[in-house]
């Protein structure tokens, strides 16, 4: 199965969940929220950050209509994305941040020209959303860079997710590919995480969530279901402003699910074998075990049957397998049942 590689860190079957701190537009337009964004996730352990880069003459017109209706500051959802754009030197800027705080910088490009803008930034791969699987033209103008390909699945059938892979392999792409439900936000009911297996079964290849759940549940489910990348929206918290809080986690919910991305790296890295206990587990088998042990108090000369028989820990003397050996056996002295039956204590009896 191919790996895709980023900003060191390997991407693929058997290598930690790589998780992707999704800002998108909750920088709200200010720069300086998005540098607070970048150590925001890098502080809690992600291994991405990734924003989205609108251009808005590019992509949009006065005719697109918002998809949330959430503010009546912009005129239009033109206006938005005019609104969210930063220039070239602001995106160098927010690229080298990334770098020097151990993050992979990634943006997902709208247009042709948010192709041009990000390329000279240092990326490593390109993040292609869901709505842009069939803008031909803003992928070719990705393949021409050579760099290995994210695609979420999100409004895409079998067929077309099977033609968008065709596609990267004509070219000669590494590609990694995301089960994604557009809907903000989306119902568990709705996730989908039975399609990570089926991707990574017929594309062998990268595959995992780009989740708009708002919930730190589905991380958690698709981290121990084995994805191999996780994208999840962030806030600082539900309170924000922007047409994504809803679909986001907490940035101390991402910090949740970077851990749990290091626990499980630590859990499926130490397999244990079953067949043969480790010395210490023999020790504690003699702790929390059993043996025989008496009911009641008997006298010596008792003749004991299988009624006058318990046990009591520890696994130190008489196993209880071995009871037949014992049942019409006398006692050679007084037994109390506040101690374990020994042999010394009897008398093997003609039978």
């Amino acid at each position: 199965m191919q790996t895709i590689s980023l900003h060191g860190r390997s991407i693929g079957p058997g290598f930690p969940t790589f998780v992707v701190a999704e800002v998108a537009q909750a920088h709200d337009g200010s720069l300086g929220m998005a540098h607070a964004y970048i150590d925001a996730v890098a502080d809690v352990g992600a291994d991405a950050v990734k924003f989205q880069t609108h251009i808005a003459s590019a992509e949009s017109t006065l005719d697109e209509p918002f998809r949330v209706a959430f503010s009546t500051q912009d005129m239009s959802r033109y206006h938005y994305w005019r609104r969210m754009e930063f220039s070239d030197a602001q995106w160098s800027e927010l690229a080298d941040h990334s770098h020097d705080r151990g993050l992979a910088f990634l943006s997902s490009p709208f247009s042709v020209e948010a192709v041009r803008l990000l390329q000279p930034l240092r990326l490593q791969a390109w993040k292609i959303g869901s709505g842009e699987l069939w803008s031909k033209d803003l992928l070719e103008a990705v393949s021409e860079t050579g760099l290995p390909v994210i695609l979420s699945t999100g409004l895409a059938t079998w067929d077309e997710i099977r033609e968008t892979v065709y596609w990267c392999k004509a070219r000669g792409l590494l590609y990694g590919l995301m089960q994604c439900t557009t809907a903000y936000p989306t119902p568990f009911s709705e996730l989908g995480l039975n399609v990570i297996d089926e991707l990574r079964e017929e594309f062998d290849c990268p595959v995992g969530l780009s989740d708009h759940s708002g919930s730190i549940f589905s991380g958690l489910a698709a981290i121990a279901r084995g994805a191999d990348i996780l994208e999840v929206h962030v806030t600082f918290h539900r309170g924000m402003f922007g047409p994504d809080v809803a679909s986001s986690v907490t940035v101390e919910e991402l910090k949740t699910l970077c851990e749990m991305r290091d626990a499980v790296t630590v859990l499926d890295a130490h397999p244990v074998d079953k067949t043969v206990l480790r010395p210490e587990m023999e020790l504690l088998r003699a702790k929390f075990g059993k043996s025989l042990a008496l009911v009641k108090a008997f006298p010596a000369g008792t003749i004991l049957a299988r009624d006058m028989l318990t046990t009591k820990k520890p696994a130190t003397g008489i196993p209880l397998a071995e009871i037949e050996s014992v049942l019409g056996q006398r006692l050679v002295r007084d037994v109390a049942p506040d101690r374990l039956l020994r042999i010394d204590d009897l008398e093997d009896l003609p039978r």
